[in-house]
């Protein structure tokens, strides 16, 4: 009776996904008279339902809200994307198509989760090998040099590291006895935060440090680990600081953007101008202007959000972050194993301080870093790697039925 009951609201909900993605298509179609649009949206509706169809079908056990509710933001990116710049959507779709059937064959392939907690050192080496192979190999594209080209496409291989990162401290703390067990996972995360620093990728670090965090706390139940880390946090980043001058760049315009609006500071300043513009209701899709916000289909997707769908929409996007968050940490709090608890964490995390530090930064509550909001910005290292993470967390909550 509660799976019935679970199965119509997915259905409910979903009804009103495709609703939502109808109706915005339309309205670019009617707006750029473009009814490649109205094809571009039932294609992806289409996508939506056979994914979650065969899904449900074949694997009715596990957390169906997970995909639901990454559909609902992927479809939210794309409809923005394409608004922005079509060509960019039907690039993103292709990537939206493989990271669902990437999820699916996760869901159908992957063993039980806890059989795969043996590979730590695979993990860690893999991990540590992207970082470094960015760091002799990497191209500097939007400041960072965090893109490994390969001529016929290219990738951000920190994207991939997160992951592994997760199943290596899954793997290490799922046996936690004594605290000499945690040096070497401290040296892996110092090295990798080194490496991130220099490669001018902070978003990135400080999702690595907020996953090293969380992991370590839930695998050792000790708050002083919390408070270490926060402390060796709080040095490492007043020495980078005076260290790198990129570090320093992006504290000063953080603090007063207007003291160089022109250049380090316009990214933050056209950010705020789009989402004060907004309002609470926004300007109606269509009816903003994109292009006055750079990096606006990756790093500032929010803002062009706030301003065409006003704080409302925002909100409604937060909240949804929110629920796709709640059903990760549900995951691990329900788990059978340590492995799969800890893992659930990691991910969970990761999706949470990713989504903290690309808002808080385009509405200048932290400094503003060179990150993708999950699912919604144009990216295919990143849509493959969070239908990665939602896959893995979908087989670890067939494990239970509560």
């Amino acid at each position: 009776m509660e799976k019935s009951r679970s199965y119509i609201e997915e259905k409910r909900i979903l009804r009103l996904i495709y609703a939502i993605t109808l109706i915005a298509f339309l309205i670019i179609a009617l707006y750029n008279k473009d009814w490649g649009a109205v094809l571009f949206g039932v294609f992806l509706i289409v996508l939506a339902w056979y994914s979650h169809f065969i899904i449900n079908k074949f694997f009715p056990d596990g957390d169906k809200y997970l995909l639901v509710l990454s559909i609902f933001l992927s479809d939210i990116g794309l409809i923005m994307i394409y608004r922005i710049k079509p060509i960019l959507a039907v690039k993103q779709l292709t990537w939206f198509s493989l990271g669902i059937g990437i999820f699916m064959l996760i869901v159908i392939l992957l063993p039980d989760i806890e059989s795969i907690a043996k590979f730590k050192y695979v993990y860690m080496a893999v991990a540590l090998c992207l970082l470094v192979l960015t760091q002799f190999f990497g191209s500097d594209i939007g400041g960072s040099k965090n893109w490994i080209d390969l001529g016929f496409t290219s990738f951000q291989p920190s994207e991939f590291a997160k992951v592994f990162i997760i199943l290596y401290l899954a793997s290490v703390l799922c046996n936690y006895n004594t605290k000499k067990e945690l040096v070497i996972p401290g040296i892996v995360i110092m090295v990798s935060l080194i490496l991130l620093v220099m490669q001018k990728d902070l978003g990135t670090a400080i999702i690595f440090f907020g996953i090293s965090v969380a992991m370590v706390y839930v695998g050792t139940s000790d708050a002083r680990y919390v408070l270490m880390s926060m402390l060796l946090f709080f040095i490492g980043g007043i020495g980078s600081f005076f260290a790198f001058s990129h570090v320093r760049v992006r504290v000063n315009m953080w603090l007063n953007p207007w003291s160089d609006p022109n250049h380090y500071g316009y990214q933050i300043i056209q950010s705020l101008y789009a989402i004060s513009s907004g309002g609470f209701l926004g300007t109606g899709l269509c009816l903003g202007h994109p292009n006055y916000i750079p990096a606006v289909s990756t790093d500032l997707i929010f803002s062009i959000i706030c301003e065409e769908l006003g704080l409302l929409g925002g909100f409604a996007i937060i909240i949804t972050y929110f629920l796709l968050i709640y059903r990760g940490f549900r995951t691990a709090i329900y788990a059978e194993g340590a492995f799969s608890k800890l893992t659930s964490v990691g991910i969970s995390t990761m999706i949470g301080a990713q989504v903290f530090v690309i808002i808080g930064g385009v509405i200048k509550l932290i400094p503003l870093t060179g990150i993708t909001m999950p699912f919604i910005s144009y990216g295919g290292s990143s849509m493959i790697i969070n239908f990665i993470s939602l896959g893995i967390l979908q087989k670890i909550s067939e494990s239970y039925t509560a």
